[in-house]
């Protein structure tokens, strides 16, 4: 016997992520697991942490000049982030 409301797995799952309001929070993982792809891997190698807290990305650069560059183009990055997002999910990033 066959039921008249299937659903498939994907839309089942967006109403999930959207009742427990997780879309913010899956979006933010995508932004950390992403830097390498954003900025290429000569910058990641320099990364050490990152993490996304009240809308501010955090960044340990180890390599003072690779800090001073990407100072340089922080809001050039901020906007590139918050473009392959769909939405502003950065406002400012800190390099430490």
């Amino acid at each position: 016997m066959r039921r008249s409301n299937t659903q498939s797995l994907s839309d089942i799952l967006k109403d999930y992520i959207e009742q427990n309001r997780m879309e913010r929070k899956l979006k933010e993982v995508d932004i950390v697991q992403g830097w390498e792809d954003l900025l290429g891997k000569t910058i990641a190698r320099y990364t050490q942490k990152i993490y996304i807290r009240n809308r501010i990305l955090y960044v340990e650069i180890t390599s003072p000049v690779v800090k001073n560059e990407l100072f340089l183009m922080r809001e050039e990055i901020c906007r590139r982030i918050n473009d392959n997002a769909g939405e502003e999910m950065i406002t400012r990033i800190v390099f430490k």
